[in-house]
């Protein structure tokens, strides 16, 4: 038993320290922050005075038959952020390894690893949730899907066009085809520096390891959706009067739904909320809002007019001839009402 556990030992101390050297790479010469830096560090370190000479000498790399094992996913990363969450969640892994096998080596070296794993996941939070964040205040423009046989080449259709925010919506097909789906359209996103959001199921947004979820009114509290998808992952809810806007906000939604603003037959049955809820939105919103419900290029500027800067849409693009085309006039009349804003933002503040 004992070679067995120094073996255990060895290979996930090297795995958690070669993990935090990547991510303390990107600290120190992506982000240039010296505090995220020496975090790294400090845990390297600390890591470091765990692995003795008698775990080392336990190393048998010629006899481990995980040498040989690999994932074609493992062959490519599509971006910065990929690389930082596959190895800050090979580190947890390897630190969960340490502090349970541990814990019969020394049961120093479990409570340590224990409370470095809880130092990791802050430090996730410090990289990956900002990032997340700040892709979400840059998009204006949101696909929601809807189910086509061209689903894939539509969402890369748009995405070619600008696109940077897809919520996967498919009430109907059975959970092996979402699954799969939803699977080929996270990757699709990773490819385009897009975030990714699975429509109600909390539990398919974590199977596919998407960006988020989005909630409608009947679907679980945000609460426990935190609780189940972490501090890291977008939580977005529709709403469809002021009521609704300011307990989505306070209960902590990372951005909102305000519609649907005209009758449509995503939400069958359903009234429209109008531009007055648009109004509203405009003036008492704290939270990235998209206007949805029925917009489209014909509507688009009476939208814009009431106040909205963000829109969703989905059979504007996902039935379009030319997504691409459509997604790029979307993301024109999104910048053009933005710099006019701030033009007339800058004018209207007092001169010193």
């Amino acid at each position: 038993m004992q070679p067995a556990l120094y073996r255990i030992l060895d290979a996930n101390l090297d795995r958690a320290r070669e993990g935090l050297r990547i991510v303390e790479e990107w600290c120190r010469f992506g982000l240039n922050s010296a505090p995220l830096t020496d975090e790294c560090k400090q845990m390297r370190q600390e890591l470091a005075r765990w692995h003795d000479p008698e775990l080392r000498a336990a190393r048998d790399t010629p006899g481990d038959p995980g040498t040989e094992l690999t994932h074609p996913q493992e062959e490519q990363r599509s971006s910065i952020e990929q690389v930082l969450q596959v190895n800050l969640c090979r580190v947890e892994e390897a630190l969960r390894v340490l502090e349970e096998y541990g814990k019969i080596y020394t049961p120093e070296m479990g409570m340590a690893c224990k409370q470095m794993r809880y130092r990791v996941y802050t430090l996730e939070s410090n990289l990956l949730v900002p990032q997340r964040q700040q892709l979400l205040e840059r998009s204006h423009l949101y696909l929601v899907t809807s189910p086509a046989e061209n689903l894939f080449a539509t969402v890369e259709a748009a995405l070619q066009g600008g696109l940077s925010l897809v919520q996967y919506r498919d009430k109907t097909a059975d959970d092996n085809v979402r699954f799969s789906n939803a699977k080929k359209l996270r990757q699709i996103c990773q490819d385009y520096n897009a975030l990714f959001i699975v429509n109600d199921r909390v539990d398919l947004a974590l199977a596919v390891d998407a960006d988020g979820v989005h909630l409608g009114q009947q679907d679980m509290a945000i609460a426990t959706a935190r609780q189940l998808l972490g501090p890291h992952r977008l939580i977005g809810r529709s709403t469809t009067n002021p009521n609704e806007m300011r307990q989505a906000i306070q209960e902590g939604a990372d951005y909102i739904g305000v519609g649907p603003v005209y009758e449509t037959p995503t939400k069958a049955g359903k009234a429209a909320a109008g531009l007055e809820y648009v109004r509203y939105a405009k003036e008492h919103a704290t939270v990235p809002w998209f206007v949805i419900g029925g917009v489209d290029t014909n509507n688009i500027h009476d939208v814009l007019a009431a106040g909205a800067e963000r829109v969703a849409v989905v059979r504007a693009i996902m039935q379009a001839d030319q997504p691409t085309l459509i997604t790029q006039y979307f993301i024109s009349q999104l910048h053009r009402i933005q710099t006019i804003r701030a033009y007339e933002e800058r004018i209207a503040k007092p001169h010193v």
